[in-house]
């Protein structure tokens, strides 16, 4: 009997994915992961994670599988919180969750399963693995995008390798939100009706810029207001010695000045802030809402743009380093001077976008059939092909 861990977070959907396994045979291991007890930076007056731990276990007791709690805090804090605040005050913008998963659930955690004896860990993602051979009859794993749309999770795992797929199950892949419910509710399990959990990845509830707060220290500084027509956004085009000339033209980002607009507020600190976004900025008095459109840490300058259609926001090409670059298909990757037509998001539940991937030395550009809002330094880019992820990157 082929033996399988499950990360059990307290949540429905970790917990039908241990239901199903055990049904199909397999010998269950609930494992629930703490990642955190810092007290020099407070998460949280609640503490979700003793609940969610209690709801684990009960829904392990339920099942009949044995059950223990794991403490990842360390590591969580090396690889995840302190990442975020270095990149944070880069001016970058992380995705913890990304991060969590490549770093925690399907490193720490799998090798600590791997340990335990296990065959495989699976977890509650709503995403599928497909098998496949090639010429040489080496075993390839792909990783689809799960069948209910509205909840697909492919995103979040668009960095894991062939060897962690290849220790990985995911049960509910095949299955949408209600039908899991309806799952745990026939089967009396706790978690049944049990809300989503929000917040960074399996730490709880936090609101970011609190969290933030605690470790990077508040900086006054100025908000401007760029106007559209600014001719940093009309930037005159040059003609073009090669194709790489003009995607390194389109992925660069323009660079703000003071006079380039004029003062509407204050700030506490530019890097508390990133692109696109609008709450927090706190100035009226304008047609349409302030959104950012710059971030500069090293002046502590925010620019901001009227509305969702300043040409500010928009950008068609962003570029990936060669160290930054990942690719769930290794078979695939692409060599200097090749090229793919890919569909591919910049940030998870983004409808996907029609894009070409041009590969050259030191990188990698995604040039998007559309301009794009908001591309953000620090986030991921994942490109997939059909239902299918190859590969993503951090944006540079």
């Amino acid at each position: 009997m082929k033996k399988v861990v499950v990360g059990l977070s307290g949540g429905v959907d970790s917990s039908v994915t241990a239901y199903l396994l055990k049904e199909q045979g397999y010998e269950v291991i609930g494992l629930f992961m703490k990642n955190w007890h810092d007290d020099s930076v407070t998460i949280s007056e609640e503490c979700p994670w003793l609940e969610d731990s209690n709801d684990a276990l009960i829904v392990a007791e339920k099942l009949g599988i044995p059950f223990q709690t794991v403490d990842l805090s360390d590591q969580y804090k090396e690889r995840i919180v302190d990442y975020m605040f270095a990149e944070y005050e880069k001016g970058r913008t992380p995705n913890p969750d990304v991060l969590c998963n490549r770093e925690i659930k399907f490193d720490v955690f799998l090798k600590i399963a791997l340990q335990l004896g296990a065959d495989y860990v699976a977890t509650g993602h709503y995403c599928r693995k497909s098998t496949s051979v090639d010429a040489n009859g080496k075993e390839i794993y792909s990783l689809l995008a799960g069948v209910d749309g509205n909840k697909d999770q492919s995103y979040f795992l668009c960095q894991l390798s062939q060897e962690q797929l290849s220790k990985t199950l995911f049960p509910i892949g095949e299955l949408t939100k209600p039908e899991v419910r309806q799952i745990a509710a026939e089967n009396g399990l706790i978690t049944a009706d049990k809300k989503d959990s929000q917040g960074l990845c399996f730490i709880g509830k936090v609101r970011l810029p609190e969290f933030l707060q605690q470790k990077l220290k508040p900086k006054k500084g100025v908000i401007v207001e760029v106007p559209s027509d600014v001719s940093q956004y009309s930037r005159e085009v040059p003609p073009f010695a090669s194709k790489e000339a003009e995607l390194a033209f389109n992925a660069t980002k323009p660079i703000y000045h003071l006079e380039d607009g004029k003062v509407v507020g204050e700030h506490q600190g530019a890097h508390y802030f990133t692109k696109g976004q609008r709450k927090g900025l706190d100035v009226g008095g304008t047609k349409e809402p302030l959104f950012v459109i710059e971030t500069d840490v090293d002046e502590n300058v925010i620019y901001t743009g009227q509305g969702k259609a300043h040409p500010g926001l928009y950008r068609k090409t962003l570029f990936v380093s060669d160290d930054e670059l990942h690719w769930v298909r290794t078979d695939l990757a692409l060599q200097p001077d090749e090229q793919m037509e890919v569909m591919a998001r910049i940030r998870y539940r983004q409808p996907l976008q029609k894009a070409t991937l041009y590969k050259i030395d030191g990188g990698l550009y995604v040039d998007f059939e559309e301009k794009q809002s908001a591309i953000t330094e620090g986030q991921f880019v994942a490109w997939y092909q059909g239902d299918e992820l190859l590969g993503s990157g951090v944006i540079a």
